[in-house]
């Protein structure tokens, strides 16, 4: 049972990297290859994480539904970005249903300083404007798919009351990258370190966008003209900090179940103290 699980995450992990060549048909030869090799070697990690009995690198393996979660919006991320990005070139009517969506969240997050316009200020001088529309139409429909993310993500964390809805929750396992021996006490290191998390998902949607500029100046600039190099960027750019936001929450809300877990023995104790 377990491999078959391992098998069929494995599967559609591929199957979200290679969505926006197989959808929209018109890459190259070299950026197919790419888009295989990275499909497939994030298919055998997530094949060897969930088939062992401990994982090394992916966390809250145990605690669905937050990973599904997060693989259910990129997804949604990136086949909204391709339906965009093939509106451009085959008009139909979810096409142009998702671009219109995507502009409207675009011209209501245009303000100065906004993650939106800082996205498409990132963008080469030299960018065509119905490059930079898209950009634009992209970057909306992103920030929409992470903000639908964190609500849905809230909202099951207050009405299933994740992550012990589903039984017990083993710390150790779902934080594999989270070391308990490190010193200090445990409850503040996770609140510290899911502080730190959504400080980062409030930040990096204003940073990457910086750091695409400054490797543009070091390297050689982005091409938003690239289906794929848009595709992904914009995508990341806001899968990340959902994801942040999605971790230091979950972080936060397990160092309350620890404190909570530790106040009842206490009160336990007290209690078996005072009937003897």
């Amino acid at each position: 049972m377990q491999l078959t699980g391992a098998l069929v995450r494995a599967a559609l992990v591929g199957i979200v990297i290679a969505t926006p060549s197989l959808l929209l048909g018109n890459t190259s030869a070299d950026s197919n290859q790419v888009v295989a090799l990275v499909a497939i070697f994030a298919a055998l990690l997530t094949f060897v994480e969930y088939a062992v009995v401990s994982p090394s690198l992916i966390e809250f393996r145990d605690a669905p539904p937050f990973n599904r979660i997060r693989l259910l919006s990129l997804f949604v991320t990136v086949f909204m970005l391709t339906m965009i990005v093939r509106g451009s070139v085959v008009a139909t009517p979810m096409t142009e249903l998702v671009t219109v969506i995507g502009r409207v969240i675009s011209h209501a997050m245009d303000f100065p300083f906004s993650p939106v316009r800082l996205v498409t200020q990132a963008a080469p001088l030299d960018t065509p404007p119905e490059a930079l529309d898209l950009l634009a139409a992209a970057a909306g429909m992103s920030y929409l798919v992470s903000l639908v993310t964190l609500a849905i993500f809230l909202i099951i964390l207050r009405l299933w009351n994740w992550p012990t809805h589903a039984g017990q929750f083993n710390v150790w396992i779902n934080l594999p990258t989270f070391d308990p021996t490190a010193g200090g006490d445990v409850v503040k290191r996770l609140l510290r370190d899911g502080r730190v998390n959504v400080s980062l998902g409030f930040t990096l949607p204003f940073l990457i966008p910086v750091a695409v500029q400054f490797a543009a100046d070091v390297f050689a600039p982005l091409s938003f003209e690239s289906p794929q190099t848009l595709i992904w960027i914009v995508a990341l750019w806001a899968f990340l900090p959902a994801s942040l936001f999605m971790r230091g929450i979950a972080m936060a809300r397990i160092a309350y179940m620890i404190e909570e877990k530790r106040s009842a023995l206490s009160r336990a104790a007290d209690e078996a103290l005072q009937a003897v």
